[in-house]
């Protein structure tokens, strides 16, 4: 009985420490206002993109070589972050076409390492796509999103660890903690990807680009994927139906029209 009742507590102060650690690091974001629990600063988050930039070219077949097609890439968005809001944030932006013909992705690494797939890329139909796809990371991007899942991870792994610990290594609970923890880390994510949407939505506007081509690019995405349907609640990403009418918002809030 005494065992199980320190066992019981240790598992109360991990999880007490894991709260109080995820909750003491608040920043605020300089674009977005938002409060956000990061730990990181500007600077290590610069350094881990850096750094994981050639590990992750390589994994998508490295860069890819026509000149010409990474000069656009990166002509635009440059475009995108220099007559945006975007230009106001210390990140150093650089963008890349991977050679990669079919993995359909595009995704932003920590501190402005920017990557499209020439799979995404060889679907788009203008320059106002490219510029909704690179606009949408550039959120990610600005607004700080891969330290804040850094944090929610460390704080979910502490969650859990404790729960582990106060029930004694009892596995079935071990798994219930562990459910609960990726669905918030689940819910977590699809809340980024609208975020980043409409920040892509605002970032194109301010660049002079047409945000509606952001609402084409999902059905792209959604033709590239061959129209399977995985519920929301199952998956990291939001419905391309929820994107899309959170993307008209978002064209409704920042140029006054539908």
């Amino acid at each position: 009985m005494r065992r199980n009742k320190l066992t019981l507590i240790i598992g109360l102060v991990v999880v007490a420490f894991s709260l109080f650690r995820y909750y003491s690091n608040t920043q605020v974001n300089e674009v977005t206002h938002d409060k956000q629990h990061i730990a990181l600063t500007v600077d290590e988050e610069i350094a881990i993109g850096l750094q994981s930039a050639p590990q992750m070219a390589e994994e998508f077949g490295g860069l890819h070589p026509d000149m010409k097609a990474q000069a656009f890439v990166k002509e635009v968005g440059n475009k995108v972050v220099s007559k945006s809001s975007a230009a106001s944030t210390p990140y150093k932006y650089n963008f890349y076409l991977l050679a990669d013909p079919n993995t359909v992705n595009a995704f932003a690494l920590p501190g402005g390492q920017i990557f499209i797939t020439a799979a995404l890329f060889s679907r788009l139909e203008n320059e106002d796509q490219l510029a909704g796809v690179l606009g949408h990371e550039i959120g990610h991007v600005v607004a700080r999103h891969s330290a804040e899942r850094m944090a929610v991870e460390q704080r979910n792994q502490g969650l859990v660890s404790g729960v582990m610990i106060g029930a004694g290594g009892d596995m079935n609970t071990a798994q219930i903690a562990q459910v609960v923890a990726s669905s918030i880390s689940m819910s977590y994510g699809r809340g980024q990807e609208l975020q980043s949407d409409d920040l892509g939505v605002r970032f194109m506007y301010e660049a002079g680009y047409d945000p509606h081509a952001l609402i084409s690019v999902m059905d792209i995405l959604e033709k590239a994927s061959g129209g399977a349907k995985v519920p929301e609640f199952q998956s990291t990403h939001p419905s391309p139906e929820n994107r899309r009418e959170k993307i008209k918002e978002a064209i409704k809030k920042y140029t006054g029209k539908d």
